[in-house]
């Protein structure tokens, strides 16, 4: 089994790296498009600005390699602004065109909903599971760490898991062979190195 990071100049890999370790997994980080294909599994993680990340993907090729990829069937998931990526578009500091493996969009957390919450939503806090997946084995409704400013709107058919922020958000979904996590599992201890497992284990 060989698992890829892909590094597309946007965090947190070495976390992702160390929390794959902690599970007794290899996983590899890679930037190289034309090297995606060596790998059974992609994890696609990021911290940070969805148009910067949109321009470094097109640059390198990543983004037609990331789509192959998904076409493949093997499995991908994405983690908070790698599941963002996923989507049709953004609208984070202007509009931007996602890669659009995901049918949905990016928007910012409403302001006028929040009663009080502040955003950037960052912490501890509870996933609800709306559907039963093979990622949430061994689990019930974890508290997992988030930190984002954005969230994803989609169709309700994609939608696996959910957040209350000032108001219900998702949190979690699945198309087909990929997977999309808005927290990061990778920093939510026990719960979240559970996930990866189980994801590992597909």
């Amino acid at each position: 089994m060989k698992i890829g990071i892909v590094d597309y100049n946007m965090g947190n890999l070495a976390s992702v790296s160390n929390a794959f370790k902690k599970i007794g997994a290899e996983a590899e980080i890679v930037s190289d498009a034309d090297k995606l294909n060596r790998y059974d599994k992609l994890v696609f993680p990021g911290v940070g600005a969805f148009g910067d990340a949109m321009e470094h993907l097109k640059s390198t090729g990543l983004d037609k390699a990331m789509r192959e990829f998904v076409k493949s069937g093997r499995y991908v998931i994405g983690v908070c602004l790698g599941m963002q990526l996923l989507f049709e578009s953004s609208e984070e500091f202007g509009y931007y065109e996602g890669l659009g493996i995901i049918p949905g969009s990016v928007v910012k957390f409403d302001k006028n909903k929040m009663s009080g919450h502040k955003i950037p939503h960052m912490g501890w806090n509870k996933m609800f599971f709306k559907k039963n997946t093979a990622l949430f084995k061994g689990l019930s409704d974890p508290y997992l760490y988030f930190v984002h400013s954005y969230h994803v709107v989609s169709d309700e058919k994609y939608v696996i898991g959910k957040t209350f922020y000032g108001y219900e958000f998702v949190s979690a979904v699945n198309k087909d062979n990929v997977f999309g996590f808005q927290p990061h599992p990778e920093k939510s201890h026990n719960e979240g190195l559970k996930i990866l497992e189980n994801f590992v284990n597909l």
